[in-house]
């Protein structure tokens, strides 16, 4: 069923039956990617059904428990009843309470834990009227719950992970956004003006800096599809007209195939408005350095994908010393060529291929035929060179086997950080940190793979050394930056840092040898953060470029 909630329509069926799930997942389309789960109400604190199926953890309790009603991402037990097919491969689910009188009269007449899904397909951003999901879902949803509350504006649900004793915001939704936040500085005329940050083109949201004040906008989504740039438009008109300000500075990533970046530079040629470009890792510092602006200088750990970098690579494992609008890179990894470019995202055994073959090794258990591709590889045709730690994932979950092709974003990081079981602590290799005729502190991951290439152990006990290996590593490259810099504050930021066990790991091993380690509270560290990371160093910046570069209308 398709049922109309605050912020758009949900798809609703049962959360224990197979068949149903399958059917959903087949029509949204949708064949991996977890699915939330909405629970009745029961006990003294409501939370009865909930305790049965997962592992409820006291700062998880709270957060489900809090007005706001997100998506909150909690462990199974082991014997919970819901379908394996919600979170195929993963050890945790997406569970939220009701947050509106329908759904508490629905769920609680049924008693039974719901699939809550947003209604779209995948991708896109939630469908907020009647006719819109009648004619996307006519062949998914058997029949569909209407009122005549309108949605102006959609808004998805939000979503919270714990991580490091909190609950931190993996995306912003329904409840949580818009947020208003103070900056660490004032965007006053004559010079600087109000700021419209378009941020990235994953995990879209956009930013209004005006004052000493930030308002980030609710998740839009990937920016791949025409609806999500109509969304994507409405909103930001909506957020200055909501405020009475008109923008006369728009922040954007560097990339120039991402949609809000190209859709930027339209912009410009209609209107007053000067666009102000941020690279990529930049605004995650930045976004960072905002929650946390008293602290000068900081290192800044930005891991995530592959973002554009001021010497023209994907970086994506990056160290950035200083502050806002004055960032120097100091680490990195050894960096790799991806064969396919983009597609390696969506396909991680090419990340796998691309390690070996840079080791100048074979991959006896590769899917696919390479025999054109690495050709193509070596003459580096379609294989833009990278230093994305989240790349570096993808290759460790195809090297294991455990995902060869992903559906969706992020999968082979998030079944390799659920398959490393136990104390991670039982095995590292130590990898070497060297520093390039640049003088940037570089992590070597050759032995790495060799290691994942290894007949012995298995596909757990590789991802458990992985994970322990990686957090020996970004703690040896901290110390050696610190013997060049002064310095007692470590950020870590950026997707790859969603992971639970990585980012715990290395802070334990930072705070023992006497660093002080931040994270995002409000603010999401993936790309989700990227508008209020562009808004903080456009106004740091902008009259210095030295940490991005501007570019008026043209005459």
């Amino acid at each position: 069923m398709a049922i109309k909630g605050i912020g758009g329509y949900h798809l609703f069926c049962d959360a224990r039956n197979d068949a149903a799930i399958s059917r959903l997942r087949a029509c949204k389309p949708r064949p991996h990617k977890p699915l939330a789960v909405l629970f009745p109400l029961a006990g003294h604190d409501g939370l009865d059904v909930v305790r049965q199926e997962l592992h409820v953890k006291p700062v998880e309790t709270a957060r489900l428990l809090s007005p706001e009603r997100p998506i909150v991402l909690i462990k199974k037990r082991p014997r919970c009843v819901l379908s394996p097919g919600i979170a195929p491969g993963l050890g945790e689910i997406g569970a939220m309470l009701p947050y509106s009188p329908l759904h508490h009269m629905l769920v609680g007449d049924y008693g039974a834990p719901l699939v809550a899904t947003s209604a779209n397909r995948s991708g896109e951003p939630v469908l907020t009227d009647f006719e819109s999901v009648r004619e996307s879902l006519a062949g998914v949803a058997h029949g569909i719950l209407d009122h005549d509350r309108p949605i102006v504006r959609p808004a998805d649900d939000p979503v919270f992970r714990r991580i490091l004793g909190k609950t931190r915001a993996i995306r912003f939704g329904r409840g949580t956004a818009p947020v208003e936040m103070q900056l660490p500085f004032s965007l006053k005329q004559p010079v600087l003006v109000p700021i419209l940050a378009v941020g990235g083109q994953m995990k879209n949201t956009v930013a209004l800096g005006f004052g000493n004040r930030v308002v980030v906008f609710p998740h839009i989504g990937d920016m791949g599809t025409p609806r999500s740039l109509s969304v994507f438009e409405q909103v930001t008109a909506d957020l200055q007209v909501l405020y009475g300000i008109k923008a006369e500075i728009i922040a954007c990533d560097v990339h120039p195939g991402y949609t809000t970046t190209r859709w930027a530079w339209q912009w410009v040629e209609k209107s007053q408005s000067t666009v102000f470009t941020v690279y990529h890792h930049h605004a995650h510092a930045g976004a960072l350095s905002g929650e946390h602006p008293h602290t000068e200088p900081r290192l800044v750990f930005t891991w995530d994908g592959v973002g554009y970098g001021p010497d023209g690579t994907l970086w994506g494992g990056e160290a950035l010393l200083g502050k806002p609008g004055e960032w120097q890179r100091v680490g990195s990894i050894r960096p790799f060529h991806l064969p396919g470019g983009e597609r390696a995202g969506r396909e991680p055994w090419r990340s796998a291929a691309a390690v070996c073959w840079a080791l100048g090794r074979d991959w006896p258990d590769c899917p696919e035929r390479t025999g054109l591709l690495r050709t193509a590889w070596e003459k580096r045709i379609n294989a833009p060179q990278t230093t994305a730690i989240g790349r570096l994932f993808d290759a460790a979950a195809a090297l294991t086997g455990i995902c060869l092709h992903a559906s969706y974003e992020g999968q082979g990081p998030m079944e390799l950080e659920d398959a490393a079981h136990g104390d991670i602590r039982s095995g590292t290799l130590p990898l070497p940190v060297s520093k390039d005729d640049r003088g940037c502190w570089r992590i070597d991951w050759a032995r790495l793979v060799s290691f994942l290439l290894q007949d012995e152990g298995d596909a757990e006990y590789k991802a458990a050394v992985f994970h322990e290996t990686l957090a020996q590593a970004l703690l040896k490259q901290t110390l050696r930056i610190r013997s060049e810099h002064d310095f007692h504050e470590v950020g870590l930021t950026g997707g790859v840092f969603q992971n639970r066990i990585l980012t715990e790991r290395a802070a334990e091993l930072l705070i023992e040898n006497g660093f002080v380690v931040i994270l995002p509270e409000q603010i999401p560290g993936n790309d989700g953060g990227l508008s209020f990371g562009q808004v903080v160093e456009t106004g740091v910046g902008a009259t210095n470029g030295s940490s991005s570069h501007k570019k008026r209308k043209r005459a």
